[in-house]
């Protein structure tokens, strides 16, 4: 705590020093101690009270098995018959679970309706990434993408002409075979090809 009082236009603090707790360091130790052994001892009823009512709730659904002194047939017919009880289960659950994913997406699309209803969506404030291609198809289908796509390779090959070079020669040599009319008869075939 720090009090302020001004004198002659001067602030000055006060600092005042904490109250000592109550309690000594061994005294708190101890307590601690014993806190955390009632709550292990607890801790460790809960469990055991647990493994009970398990154990309570499969012996009232499930009657103990009796297999001695039954032939063979006896013992086959027994296995067709849990074989069967087992297939019912599978297909009780099964629909449970379809029951359940269908309700949940009914709730979502609900919820959304409801948030459409309520008013206009706001569009967050989107920031510019750097990201390589890996990393957002890493992102975007999970631990699917193991090989690095090289999108380069899928892209079509355009193979450019080369172009015609003309030779670099002496252009004096060039003047006198170019002169007159059958130079220019030269350059018009040479154009034309």
């Amino acid at each position: 705590m720090f009090n302020l009082f001004n004198i002659n236009s001067y602030s000055y603090f006060i600092c005042q020093p904490k109250p000592k707790s109550k309690i000594s360091a061994s005294r708190r130790l101890f307590l601690k101690i014993q806190v955390l052994k009632k709550g292990t001892a607890m801790l460790a009823a809960e469990k055991e009270e647990k493994k009970r009512e398990r154990e309570s709730t499969l012996n009232e659904r499930l009657p103990p098995l009796k297999l001695s002194g039954l032939s063979v047939q006896d013992l086959q017919s027994l296995c067709r018959e849990m074989h069967q009880k087992t297939d019912v289960v599978d297909e009780e659950r099964y629909d449970l679970n379809l029951k359940v994913s269908k309700n949940e997406k009914e709730i979502e699309n609900l919820a959304h309706k409801i948030f459409e209803l309520k008013g206009k969506m706001k569009r967050p404030a989107l920031k510019r990434v750097k990201i390589s291609a890996d990393a957002m198809l890493g992102a975007l289908f999970g631990a699917k993408v193991k090989e690095s796509v090289d999108f380069k390779a899928n892209l079509k090959t355009v193979k450019k002409e080369e172009e015609k070079k003309e030779e670099v020669t002496d252009w004096r040599k060039n003047v006198e075979a170019m002169s007159g009319m059958e130079g220019r008869k030269k350059l018009f075939d040479a154009g034309g090809q």
